[in-house]
This record gives structure tokens, sequence and C-alpha cells, in this order.
């Protein structure tokens, strides 16, 4: 028989220090969870190896013609950075607010999926990591060369027409050159360096966008403002200043390829592949 005080003894469910036992997730509960994930990093990476697929597979017209334009839309980083300096003061903070510009070229660039050099150096190498072949090397060489050439055409182009056509007032143009003056005066190893900086935001951001979902806009202001904001170099961004000085008579061509064009294209191809993209396949490597 049980005792008395057995029957006033608490259940096991009444007791503080026994947890009820969990409950099972409903099927709509699952899915918000599911929704409301971050991807792995083995997804993320999949996709973005799979974008650097489409690159390498598309035709050599559509390289070049998509190139051509990233060149031309890359500019206007370059134009709403003098529109702001041209109503700012000469001050200290002034570049923390110019440098709110230097998006702008990148949004149109990236979100109309332009062909972009900086941009798909990790795209295109990460399949090459994961397949290393003769014909998946040649491939990303290919995709390289037609992209970089035809960014450089277009930045050319939209530097003509700044310099030779009434589309700019003059006090923008002295805006202009104030701020593409800031390209010059580096050693070769600062603009290595500083190309560096800049290949690896991009690449971060490349690697950012599939998660980012709605907030695409953000990341790209954010990564493309710190360089900007940080003196950074950018390949394609930069060449539009560059062509802007030459052709204006503050720089020498044998300087630009020397002085700008080498270095900041090793810097951001150091940042953008060696140092962002062995590293996101190094994370998930052992996963795919």
């Amino acid at each position: 028989m049980k005792k008395a005080g057995d029957r006033n003894a608490k259940r096991p469910s009444d007791r503080p220090d026994v947890e009820p036992q969990s409950r099972q997730m409903t099927a709509k509960e699952a899915v918000d969870v599911e929704d409301r994930s971050s991807p792995r990093a083995p997804v993320i990476y999949e996709i973005v190896r799979r974008l650097g697929e489409e690159e390498m597979s598309r035709p050599i017209t559509s390289l070049w013609w998509s190139g051509v334009a990233a060149g031309l839309s890359i500019s206007f980083s370059f134009l709403a950075q003098a529109i702001l300096r041209s109503h700012l003061p000469d001050s200290n903070w002034a570049l923390l607010v110019v440098s709110l510009g230097y998006p702008v070229g990148f949004l149109m660039v990236v979100l109309s999926r332009q062909q972009l050099f900086t941009e798909i150096t990790l795209t295109a190498v990460l399949p090459v990591m994961a397949n290393m072949t003769l014909v998946n090397l040649w491939r990303l060489v290919r995709l390289w060369g037609i992209v970089l050439i035809a960014n450089i055409v277009g930045t050319f182009i939209a530097a003509l027409i700044c310099t030779f056509t009434p589309a700019l007032t003059a006090e923008l143009k002295e805006a202009m050159l104030d701020i593409a003056s800031q390209i010059t005066g580096h050693t070769w190893l600062e603009m290595t360096f500083r190309a560096v900086a800049s290949g690896f935001l991009i690449a971060t951001m490349v690697w950012l966008i599939p998660s980012a979902e709605a907030a695409q806009f953000h990341v790209i202001v954010v990564m493309t403002y710190l360089i900007a904001a940080g003196g950074f170099m950018h390949i394609v961004a930069g060449s539009v200043e560059a062509f802007f000085l030459v052709l204006n008579g503050h720089l020498g061509v044998p300087s630009m390829i020397t002085e700008f064009f080498i270095p900041v294209l090793i810097g951001n191809v150091i940042g953008g592949t060696a140092l962002f993209a062995l590293i996101a396949y190094a994370q998930v490597m052992k996963e795919i």
C-alpha cells in the first residue's frame, strides 16, 4: 500500500526542477525556421560557382558588350562624386560625403548583371578551383581578358565624353580633376596594397549578395562606400579617373600604365582571387 504522504507528492510535471517534454514543431513552424535561416556556406559557394560557370559559357559578343556597358555605367561613380564635391566646402569631412556617390556606378553594374572585371575574379575562379583543367583555365583567361578590355574601352569612351562634349559644366570638370588627382602621388607598393583591399571588398560583396535577398542594395552600397572612403584602388572605376587625367593633360600615358594600371590590376586580382577565393573554397571544400 502507498503511504498517505505519497498521494500528496507532486507529479514529475508539477515539479519546478523537471522540464516538460518539448513538443514537436509543426510543418508551418519548420518552414518558417527554414525561411528565416541564413544559407549555409556550401549553399552560397554553389550559387557563386554556378554563376561563374554561366559567365564562362557566355558568347564572346555578349561578354564584350556587357563589359563595355559596365565600363560606361561605372563612370557614374566618378560623376556622382564630382557632383557632391562641387557643392561641398573644403573640409576634412567632405570626403565622407563625396564617397557616397561612389556606389552609384556599382549599383548600376551589379543590379543590371553587367560584366565587371573585379566582380568575376571570384565567380570565375571558383569553378576552376573545383575542377582544375586546362580547358577551365583557358575559359577563365578568356573571360578575364574579354571583360577587362571591354571595361577599359567603356571607361575610355566615358572619359572622352566627359572631356570633349559640353555635357558637363566647368565647375563639374574642375571637381572631377580634383577627385581624379587622388590616384596619383602614391608609390607602386601603396597602389598595389590599396588595390588588394579593394579586390577583397568587391569579392566579399559578391559572396554576401546571395544571402542578402532584399538587402542587396545595402550590401553594394556599404562595400563600395568603404572603397572610396578608405582611398582604396579599383582598376575599372579608377581607370575612368586615369583616362580623364590623361585627356586633360594632367597625367602621361606611360605613367598611367606603370603607376596606376599595372599595380592596381595586380592588387585587385590578388585581393579578389588569391585571398578571398582561396578562403571561400577552403572553408567548404570538405563539404562539397
